[in-house]
């Protein structure tokens, strides 16, 4: 698992001065990225030197608890399931150890045309 925090700014809340909710989702992708980073693959290079992309296919999210201007969120990420072609994380936004968010993210691997591939066996070693 992978933890990332992020501090809770004015631009992040709406009207309410809360997280507006669809800022989970960057949060989220945030974890991911650096999930794969810490696992020593970079995105960019994948595409480059393999012609993958790993989109976003699904996401469950479960909206727990509000999180306001100020706070101090711990985002993680972890992959809980691997297909031939697909991820999926399990992601959750915390403060102070309580879950505020809850999503399951399914991403899938595509060729640079946009068509499902499968993951390579060393990206799923590595993973």
């Amino acid at each position: 698992m992978v933890s990332i925090f992020k501090k809770i700014y004015y631009h992040d809340t709406d009207l309410a001065g809360v997280v507006y909710y669809a800022n989970y989702l960057k949060y989220f992708e945030e974890a991911r990225t650096e999930y794969i980073l810490k696992k020593g693959l970079d995105l960019e290079k994948l595409y480059a030197e393999k012609g993958i992309l790993f989109v976003v296919k699904k996401v469950d999210i479960d909206y727990k608890a509000p999180a306001k201007y100020s706070d101090l969120l711990e985002i993680t990420a972890e992959i809980t399931n691997k297909k031939n072609v697909s991820l999926e994380f399990l992601q959750e936004a915390k403060k102070d150890k309580k879950i505020l968010v809850v999503a399951k993210t399914i991403l899938v691997c595509v060729d640079t045309d946009f068509h499902p591939k499968p993951i390579p066996q060393d990206i799923l070693d590595v993973l």
